[in-house]
């Protein structure tokens, strides 16, 4: 008994700095980063940005791969399922903490079976409507719908912080607006400059060229006040309503992925969020930077559920509306 004890210590003292190298070592294999969004939307794009220059921190290549469809659930549960060896991550939006309210079965626990890594950016919310619609205010908003006009409102997707957003909007105004869903906000931005639907709760980087060129009006921003980066544009609460709305993008990962792994990215990603390329393509595109600690972003992930929660609670919304 003493000599196979004596056996398993040796080998524990072999292993132990082995694994402890490896995870210092990491990585040591091109990291996939999954994308739940379909290409050219805000989410893609920082993502796209901040790969790049973790790729350099990291010394390993950083593959984005985008996975849209079920209101981001697809994606995420192909990273929640994914073996945690610090090869696979995911970038969430608020879709992700919306999803454990809204979605009934849903095949991850948005805490449980995923590990916070860090938060990286985040974009205020404009309303936004077609100039052939005839609509310039909220007032006009209620106005037409009140009379019987059929409008509409396309969101990223169910569940998505525009679909919410949306929801807000109708049930404060007590009128019907159809809810037109797309697979991320790109189709969905098109389709409104199209003039297919009415109005949009979008993100103000992908919107802003558009507003300025005049193919699109901006009704007002989804901020508590004056946008620093559209101060121009009122703000839906000076018209009297109570729609807050915005997109934040972070990055999550496996559950059981090592401290160290997890450590090391945020390290990289904060790393990211400083560097010239980043600072000035986000001040640039209207993105506010945002970075942490893995249990910040934990923290802000576990308010957001709560909120959204509350959200949906209060203007009934479902995953069909």
């Amino acid at each position: 008994m003493q000599r196979r004890q004596l056996i398993q210590a040796a080998a524990a003292s072999v292993w132990v700095p082995l694994l402890a190298r490896a995870q210092s070592a990491w990585p040591t294999k091109p990291i996939r980063i999954v994308v739940p969004f379909t290409p050219g939307g805000t989410t893609d794009f920082v993502t796209r940005l901040v790969a790049t220059e973790v790729a350099k921190s990291l010394g390993q290549p950083v593959v984005v791969e985008n996975k849209p469809g079920a209101g981001t659930v697809i994606g995420v549960d192909s990273v929640a399922k994914s073996t945690p060896d610090g090869t696979s991550f995911v970038t969430v939006a608020n879709s992700f903490t919306v999803n454990q309210t809204l979605v009934k079965k849903l095949p991850y626990d948005s805490v449980k079976d995923l590990r916070p890594v860090a938060l990286m950016g985040l974009s205020e919310h404009v309303l936004a409507t077609h100039p052939g619609s005839g609509l310039k205010s909220v007032a006009d908003i209620a106005a037409q719908a009140k009379v019987g006009q059929k409008l509409s409102y396309a969101s990223f997707g169910p569940g998505t912080s525009a679909h919410l957003a949306g929801e807000m909007l109708k049930s404060q105004l007590g009128v019907d607006i159809v809810h037109v869903p797309y697979k991320g906000q790109a189709p969905a931005l098109a389709d409104l400059l199209g003039g297919q639907v009415s109005m949009m709760f979008g993100n103000w980087p992908e919107f802003r060229n558009h507003v300025q060129a005049g193919k699109l009006v901006a009704i007002g921003m989804a901020t508590a006040r004056r946008s620093a980066y559209a101060p121009a544009i009122p703000t839906l609460a000076e018209q009297g309503l109570k729609v807050e709305s915005n997109s934040w993008n972070g990055l999550l990962a496996p559950a059981g992925t090592p401290d160290a792994v997890v450590q090391r990215m945020n390290a990289a990603v904060n790393q990211a969020m400083q560097s010239p390329a980043v600072v000035d393509a986000f001040q640039k595109g209207g993105i506010a930077a945002r970075s942490g600690t893995p249990e910040q972003f934990g923290d802000f992930i576990r308010s957001e559920i709560a909120r959204y929660a509350e959200v949906i609670r209060r203007a009934g919304i479902t995953a069909d509306n």
